[in-house]
């Protein structure tokens, strides 16, 4: 059972007031901008100048300005080939399959060609970024504690930014405490160091001149009773 002419006629006017807006909408946004030079948009006799902030701010604003625009013309072109699938009487029909499409789906989408089943957009890709095959580790896999590597990881790179303050209160901490000094992750965890002693011995830049720093490692680590101490300079 095909579409009454009725319900067809009001699809085509649909889809002429969508047609005419997009036109509108084209010519008071002036294309988008694109009919203008990035040059003539920041100002600037040459893009590699002393700003390259602005000009990334600016090319990131024309790609923007560009995908913009091909959705607009992809829009206008389902409409026209919606208008002349009317013309030619093979609108409310699957292009792929030729069964009836469904007035909802038409009044949901008036430039629709297709029924659910066959319709071209609803693959979802399952393809991953090219990347992920040399990272390690790999996205979502950031944090490597327990797994042999010492390295600077996710967690690390959190804790150092943890550092400088979050809306974390100590009553809402992982482990809920009484000090802003215990807030976050392992915060007792050591920060550039692995062992105490690495905190404050130094050496020169031949690494036989090795100099003590007597700071607060220093004096907790004579404290917990794990050195001797060092005679005065």
């Amino acid at each position: 059972m095909t579409h009454s002419s009725a319900f067809i006629g009001r699809m085509k006017q649909r889809l002429l007031r969508q047609r005419e807006e997009l036109i509108r909408r084209d010519v008071e946004s002036d294309h988008d901008g694109l009919q203008e030079s990035l040059r003539d948009e920041t100002g600037e006799l040459s893009t590699i100048d002393n700003h390259p902030a602005d000009v990334a701010t600016e090319m990131f604003e024309r790609g923007k300005d560009i995908a913009l625009q091909e959705q607009m013309d992809l829009h206008r072109e389902r409409i026209d080939a919606a208008l002349a699938a009317i013309v030619d009487g093979s609108y409310g029909r699957c292009a792929a399959c030729g069964e009836v499409i469904p007035e909802g789906r038409l009044s949901a989408l008036p430039d629709t060609l297709y029924c659910i089943q066959h319709s071209p957009r609803q693959h979802t890709s399952h393809r991953r970024p090219a990347e992920e095959a040399v990272l390690n580790p790999p996205f979502g896999d950031s944090d490597r504690d327990g797994k042999d590597d010492p390295g600077f990881d996710g967690e690390d790179a959190w804790q150092t930014v943890e550092r400088w303050g979050t809306s974390t209160s100590p009553a809402m901490d992982e482990v809920p405490g009484d000090s802003y000094q215990s807030i976050g992750i392992e915060s007792e965890e050591n920060v550039g160091y692995v062992e105490d002693i690495e905190s404050f011995l130094a050496t020169d830049i031949t690494g036989r001149h090795v100099t003590v720093v007597r700071n607060r490692e220093y004096k907790h680590y004579m404290d917990s009773g794990q050195g001797e101490e060092l005679p005065s300079d």
